[in-house]
């Protein structure tokens, strides 16, 4: 089943779960200082969420036309803006370019649940949150990987579906 065959209500859903997610992660301090927990990872900020999309046309329209969200395209359809109050950056990601950064292939494999949603957490150490993520059984899909803009990332899908990363993104910490 892809996405156009789900009722919407249930696509509905899916995105008020990831929402809800961001809104609590959205707690955090603007200010970028670290979230007081009970658990081992520092998360500092969110570091960006959004769909990940099957067809990006549809989507602009969606949170581009409709909802009037301001986004920066870059030449792979990759739409994006930090201009979204609530966390760093809100991105419309093709689901082959989620698949490209966590397999190193354009298509996600199959035996491994397709995402609705990335959310990104920007986290003291990386290397730290990825063992202590692999402590609590949580399989990663890539680990401690280098981006090419700078970013560190380690990935995983959420009991939810969603794919989460834990960053360390030197572009968005503030300098002091």
């Amino acid at each position: 089943m892809n996405l156009h065959e789900l009722p919407s209500w249930l696509m509905i859903l899916n995105l008020l779960a990831a929402v809800e997610a961001a809104d609590i992660a959205a707690l955090i301090s603007a200010r970028g200082d670290a979230m007081e927990g009970t658990g081992k990872v520092k998360i500092l900020f969110v570091a960006g969420f959004g769909p990940i999309v099957r067809d990006t046309g549809e989507s602009r329209k969606l949170y581009g036309e409709v909802l009037g969200i301001p986004f920066k395209e870059e030449s792979d359809s990759y739409l994006h803006t930090e201009a979204l109050q609530g966390t760093k950056s809100f991105a419309l990601w093709p689901l082959s370019q989620a698949a490209q950064s966590c397999f190193g292939k354009d298509r996600w494999p199959d035996g491994i649940p397709v995402p609705q949603a990335w959310l990104e957490f920007d986290v003291d150490s990386v290397e730290k949150a990825t063992a202590e993520l692999e402590s609590r059984g949580y399989r990663m899909l890539i680990k401690n990987k280098k981006e090419p803009w700078g970013q560190t990332v380690t990935r995983f899908i959420s009991p939810e579906g969603l794919l989460v990363g834990v960053t360390v993104t030197p572009l968005m910490r503030e300098k002091k």
